[in-house]
């Protein structure tokens, strides 16, 4: 049995380029440079689980834009099936997509994201999320099993860690939260080391320190 080539993107590196039929129109990876995007990925219209997600990705859009992020959905399902689909959200749960939802049919991209993969189904997206920043890097990527939906919150949660991070040349601990302490880039050398003690951060060890982000 011949095995099955998957591509998956690499973190830091550029996402895969797209130009997709989608809800909204034509929409490409370009459109988006300047913004931070969350474009992510589900098996079918009209399936319970993928409904509770998009209802939460809906529900939390304007807290995305606060952060200069915008969303992006996909399936491999035709434009006409997404628009009843998001009818349906709306009639049904009282719910407004209001992001685009690329239509897939050719599978083209969600090859490119590697979100087809075999050993879930060789026709559906399987459940994947992707965080891509202003210049188009790759920064983060989730899979989940199709019989199970994510959280929106921790995407949330991701987006500003990563805007942390790059703001203030910082790492987050686990569970880190907005307010919460971040973790300082341990020393490279053996004279940073030993300084590292006296440079005002909440120390524990040389290469574990805390500071506060105002």
């Amino acid at each position: 049995m011949s095995e099955v080539n998957i591509k998956f993107p690499e973190l830091n590196k550029p996402a895969p380029d797209f130009n997709a039929k989608t809800t909204h129109g034509q929409k490409s990876l370009a459109d988006y440079k300047g913004k931070w995007l969350v474009l992510f990925s589900h098996p079918a219209d009209f399936t319970p689980v993928c409904t509770t997600e998009f209802s939460a990705f809906a529900t939390r859009q304007p807290q995305f834009e606060a952060l200069n992020c915008e969303l992006l959905g996909l399936s491999i399902d035709s434009v006409h099936s997404h628009i009843a689909w998001a009818r349906n959200i709306e009639e049904n749960f009282g719910v407004t997509i209001g992001f685009p939802i690329i239509a897939d049919l050719s599978m083209e991209v969600a090859k490119s994201y590697g979100m087809i993969q075999p050993g879930a189904s060789d026709t559906s997206a399987v459940r994947a999320t992707f965080i891509i920043d202003p210049e188009g890097i790759l920064r983060a990527m989730v899979y989940y099993p199709m019989s199970n939906g994510r959280s929106v919150d921790e995407f949330l949660r991701v987006l500003k860690a990563l805007q942390t991070s790059d703001e203030h040349k910082v790492a987050t601990p686990e569970n880190w939260q907005p307010g919460d302490d971040c973790i300082v880039p341990p020393p490279a050398t053996m004279q940073e080391a030993a300084e590292r003690k006296d440079q005002g951060y909440e120390y524990t060890d040389w290469y574990f320190s805390k500071r506060a982000i105002k």
